[in-house]
């Protein structure tokens, strides 16, 4: 391990150890207010515009890494329509106060905006959030607020700073799920950020919630976040697959079956036709992988399906975004060297290919940085920001995949037949109605398109051809048209299934609480009869005392009386006795 890696990891196991080091450490050396430069080769003068001085637009060459100016200074206005390069990495003139170099932080774009939260700088959490304006290149900061925990409680929540988490839009919100925190939790702990109220807020789950973690990798698929993987507090590595259902805010664990990946944090994910989720790269304590996992969501089994053309190296703390079927990777390294290529998976055929390559110690090859996409004119845009690679930096890059790679990859589909259904082949047999639909229509228009060439020379059979598809294809869109609608309606039940059991929950709930009040009420009553029944009992107890008092006196009296008899007998006996002495008794007058 170079000796920039062992430094990073004492960094990070001494903030785990002792979270305060840096603020006792503070008070005697003063933190630079300028973050250190990535590109140390760059010879490019700062441009002054609006009293704001920024860089000029650079392109980071795929053949050296050099860079070279670009013809037109005057294009920051037009943001992402300025980006007129394909395949190449090009540095924006940005504007505005950037935000604090960082990596590990979450990324998120909504609305041609890009949001920024949280992240690591020198060992330090970070909350802040920021957000670059597409458009105009823009960096401005979010004065978020916090709200109360409830009504009855009114203190505030306490937004924690936090590394290592993943970061959401959903709805009209930014969900931040996980991430290391300086006081960690015992589970996963999530909180969203509301877009129009500019408000935090912790959010309220049920169910068994995973154990608290970072560098997991967090996927949207339909209403669902699927997380994989990651890494606790104490180093623990994970492999497990947890499912938080986002409209009723419920924990699921996943019972998987096959192999899974082994243990690893800092890997990427996707989801490919809403069904198969593709979990590439990562590392442990000790290695980092390039093997390529699937997991279908259906038959809740993973496989390990053959990878196409040129894999990438090993590499963990990458970066991923999903165009169509393509599946882009940035960044990442091995804690040898960063990865410099920018590699590209087509999840149809599990082809990889390179789109671009950068030389020398840029951001590009940096591990814990960030990647999302955004759109102009129907053009997709792969933007970055951040990572760690020696240096901390804040920088923002950007590059706009060309047409070409796609239909290289959709002819590359076409020539490799077993690849095509690779990923339905080894996870499960069955295909969902859209993979059916696009295979065998791909399938359709290259025959057809065949025929056409085969019979160019005549003009009747060409027409007829054309008539031929616009029939298929007629064919083809009122089957489409149809499935759609079974599939409308069936969501439709099943929304309405839904709202039925909410309501049935609901009339449940209240019978339950009318029950638990009967409860309490009988409670009370067999209360009072329990206190009853020791009075009773004491009073019975008082009365068996005084009938053993009344039969002792009955007893006493009983003696007394015949005590009483026996001297009045005796009396008689002795008046008999002193008649016969001849001495009359007393009453003898009286006889």
């Amino acid at each position: 391990m170079v000796s920039i890696e062992a430094m990073r990891l004492f960094v990070k196991i001494l903030e785990e150890e002792e979270p305060g080091w840096y603020s006792r450490a503070s008070n005697s050396v003063s933190e630079p207010v300028i973050d250190v430069q990535m590109n140390h080769n760059s010879n490019v003068e700062p441009i002054i515009e609006n009293r704001n001085s920024f860089a000029e637009t650079k392109i980071i060459s795929a053949e050296n890494g050099g860079l070279m100016e670009t013809q037109d200074k005057d294009v920051v206005s037009e943001g992402l329509g300025s980006i007129v390069v394909y395949d190449k990495w090009i540095s924006p003139p940005v504007i505005g106060q950037r935000p604090k170099a960082r990596y590990q932080h979450g990324a998120a774009v909504v609305q041609d905006k890009m949001y920024i939260y949280g992240g690591n700088h020198n060992g330090r959490y970070l909350n802040d959030l920021h957000v670059l304006d597409l458009r105009s290149w823009t960096w401005s900061k979010v004065e978020a607020k916090v709200v109360p925990k409830s009504v009855e409680s009114p203190s505030l929540v306490n937004i924690a700073p936090c590394a290592g988490h993943s970061l959401i839009p959903w709805e009209n919100k930014l969900l931040s799920i996980a991430g290391h925190t300086k006081v960690p939790s015992e589970t996963i702990q999530g909180k969203a950020f509301d877009l129009q109220t500019g408000t935090w807020s912790v959010l309220n789950t049920y169910g068994k919630a995973p154990v608290s973690r970072a560098g997991q990798s967090v996927t949207l698929v339909g209403t669902t976040l699927v997380i994989f993987g990651g890494q606790d507090a104490k180093r623990t590595l994970f492999n497990d697959l947890h499912i938080l259902n986002l409209e009723t805010m419920t924990w699921n664990e996943i019972d998987a079956v096959g192999a899974p990946p082994s243990p690893r944090a800092d890997h990427a994910a996707a989801i490919h036709a809403e069904r198969y989720l593709l979990v590439f790269g990562g590392g442990s304590h000790a290695t980092c992988f390039n093997d390529l996992h699937v997991f279908d969501l259906q038959a809740m089994e993973w496989s390990r399906p053959t990878q196409q053309g040129e894999i990438p190296t090993p590499r963990a703390g990458h970066a991923s975004v999903t165009v169509g079927e393509n599946w882009f990777i940035v960044g990442g390294g091995d804690n040898k060297s960063g990865a410099l290529e920018t590699v590209v998976l087509n999840m149809s055929t599990l082809a990889w290919s390179v789109v671009a390559s950068v030389e020398g110690l840029v951001p590009l090859a940096s591990e814990g940085l960030s990647l999302i996409v955004g759109s102009f004119n129907g053009e997709d845009m792969l933007i970055s920001f951040g990572g760690y690679n020696g240096h901390y930096n804040n920088e923002v890059n950007v590059l706009k995949p060309s047409h070409k790679s796609t239909l290289q990859s959709k002819m590359m589909e076409a020539r490799v037949p077993d690849s095509v259904s690779a990923i339905h082949n080894v996870t499960n047999p069955t295909r969902d109605l859209e993979s059916e639909f696009e295979v065998g229509h791909e399938g359709k228009i290259q025959e057809i398109v065949m025929d056409n060439i085969d019979t160019g020379h005549q003009k009747f059979k060409g027409e007829e051809t054309t008539e031929r598809i616009i029939a298929t294809l007629k064919v083809e869109k009122e089957e489409l048209e149809s499935s759609l609608n079974k599939e409308k309606l069936q969501s439709l039940q099943l929304k309405q299934e839904l709202a039925e059991a909410k309501a049935q929950n609901s009339d449940l709930h209240k019978e339950l609480q009318t029950i638990r009040s009967q409860l309490a009420a009988e409670q009370s009553r067999c209360f009072k009869l329990e206190v009853d029944v020791a009075e009773q009992r004491q009073k019975l107890q008082t009365m068996e005392t005084l009938q053993k008092e009344l039969e002792l006196l009955q007893r006493q009296k009983a003696a007394s009386e015949q005590a009483a008899l026996n001297a009045k007998q005796r009396q008689g006996s002795g008046g008999v006795w002193g008649w016969l002495a001849g001495s009359p008794p007393q009453n003898a007058d009286n006889i």
